[in-house]
């Protein structure tokens, strides 16, 4: 059978590494989380990506991406956050199909943690039908009652919160939770124990900062200490340092920019990612690699999407500028 991947991407120096991301694996397809794959589908896409390109640890597919020795339809798999279902649901599969992960940990929810984003959800789910008036947290007035409605509603709500200053957005989500009856924790993302598990599983870990914030709206000082107290952790919990970085939200020039990229390297990291769509050749910059998700729900789209990605010309670099 033809495989346009490996034309699109052909072996050695002239290799184009895609990189897929994805964050939930969900037990069953969840109206209110549209955005997030579920078991059966993910296990459609991991067979046709096995079947179809080259799946490499992201470590290694990096140190063969400078060397020009990459095989023909180069591909990794990465998940960002540190959700239970990576492990419980996620890596079953990838084993089963013969195929290891990268992912990334934002430490300060490991163990019992919600991120600020899914208690937001999580109590617009349990918000009653109606009005769910939130203007005392600056978010407005949104009708809820069916999963579309409260599907936009969070939206908005993530849209008000997003970009705010970190300990802002975490008071307002708390006091959002609280009134919508959420417990304070939560077993939505994995235990320290589960990490470690997932690292016996043959998983890579890569970090992803401490709270998840928004790099480009945070000060020196703190960009530094969210990048390397997340490195730092990690190493405590798994006794070895991770080499893999992915910014939060992961926008170039938007979520993160030259200081922040200056930041991860001096952390100690030899590569990290983005979320700007594309594929990855020999010049690329190795701290700001390339990654897309698969949104597509039929796989001929998807599939057509692969190779779309694989024509798009890569990621332009953002210099590199010392931190203050």
């Amino acid at each position: 059978m033809l495989n346009p991947y490996t034309w699109l991407s052909p072996a050695g120096s002239g290799a184009r590494l895609s990189i897929f991301i994805f964050h939930r694996v969900l037990p069953a397809v969840d109206p209110l989380l549209p955005d997030e794959i579920d078991v059966e589908r993910f296990d459609r896409v991991v067979g046709f990506i096995a079947r179809r390109f080259q799946v490499l640890p992201l470590a290694q597919a990096v140190q063969r991406l400078q060397q020009g020795t990459l095989p023909a339809a180069p591909a990794c798999i990465t998940f960002d956050d540190g959700y239970t279902d990576n492990l419980t649901l996620a890596t079953p599969v990838l084993r089963r199909h013969g195929v290891s992960a990268t992912f990334f940990i934002a430490t300060g929810y490991t163990g019992g943690g919600r991120m600020w984003n899914d208690t937001v959800i999580e109590a617009v789910r349990h918000a009653p039908a109606g009005e769910l008036d939130w203007r005392d947290f600056g978010l407005g007035v949104q009708p809820v009652g069916d999963a579309a409605s409260r599907v936009a509603a969070y939206r908005a709500a993530l849209r008000g919160l997003k970009y705010l200053e970190p300990e802002e957005r975490l008071a307002r989500t708390q006091a959002i939770g609280a009134r919508h009856g959420l417990p304070a924790t939560s077993d939505l993302m994995m235990s320290v124990d589960q990490l470690r598990a997932l690292r016996e599983a043959g998983m890579d870990i890569g970090g992803h900062t401490v709270s998840h914030p928004i790099l480009a709206r945070i000060s020196d000082a703190v960009a530094a200490r969210e990048i390397g107290e997340g490195r730092e952790q990690l190493t405590q919990w798994l006794g070895e340092a991770p080499t893999l970085f992915a910014y939060p939200n992961g926008v170039p020039g938007g979520d993160y920019g030259p200081r922040d990229v200056g930041l991860v390297r001096r952390a100690g990291f030899s590569a990290a990612v983005s979320t700007a769509p594309g594929t990855a050749s020999r010049d690329a910059d190795l701290y700001q690699l390339p990654r897309f998700t698969p949104w597509d729900t039929t796989m001929m789209r998807f599939g057509l999407r692969c190779a779309m990605n694989l024509m798009q010309a890569p990621a332009a670099r953002v210099a590199e500028e010392a931190a203050s």
